[in-house]
């Protein structure tokens, strides 16, 4: 599951392979699901050799993991504009700023749906849904410094729980229409908000 190391340096027909190969993987990874996918589909489809496809990446499980590595790029943009706007308007409420970005990072997943749908429907390569947990952690913990002291330990049960939440949030909005997603994404966010605000002491 490591990706491999590519070369910092990428000559422009190169970085146009690379992204004809990444459109195609994921033009067909939706189609038949990444397990049913083949190299020749996606070389076939982006007009590339699979000599090509073997120089920018290691297999399909590299094509899908740095689709992956895109999408969440995607969604921390996402996430810290939506935070950084809401301080600009002068909100400072550790809590709101949490659920702007947990509201954020679910209307990322309704507007890429078919790519979130991706990730969050367990066809993937092995050992993937371990991966994307720790990356919702790792990006739960980080929302969470918001409202931590400095001095403070990591609330694992709050990770864990908040974490967890998001996982099978998004895996319920990708499934549902624009309307039904976005009032989901609102009960959702709200929710969690009031879980955080209870963690919070009073008079804080």
């Amino acid at each position: 599951m490591d990706k491999t190391d590519k070369p910092a340096r990428v000559s422009p027909r190169g970085a146009a392979t690379r992204s004809a190969l990444l459109r195609a993987a994921a033009q067909v990874f939706r189609t038949v699901g990444f397990a049913k996918a083949g190299v020749s589909e996606v070389v076939s489809l982006a007009g590339a050799s699979v000599g090509s496809l073997y120089h920018h990446f290691t297999g399909k499980a590299d094509l899908y993991l740095a689709l992956y590595e895109e999408f969440q790029q995607r969604q921390q943009e996402r996430t810290h504009q939506a935070v950084k706007d809401a301080r600009a308007r002068g909100e400072s409420d550790p809590t709101r700023l949490m659920n702007i970005a947990a509201h954020a990072y679910l209307l990322g997943c309704i507007e890429e749906r078919d790519t979130a749908r991706l990730f969050f429907s367990g066809d993937g390569p092995p050992g993937f849904d371990h991966q994307l947990r720790d990356r919702l952690t790792q990006w739960t913990d980080r929302n969470v410094a918001l409202f931590r002291k400095a001095d403070e330990p990591v609330d694992e049960a709050l990770l864990i729980v908040v974490s967890g939440s998001m996982l099978l949030a998004v895996a319920e909005v990708v499934r549902r229409d624009d309307q039904d997603a976005h009032e989901l994404a609102d009960d959702i966010t709200g929710l969690l908000s009031l879980l955080e605000s209870r963690r919070r002491p009073d008079g804080d």
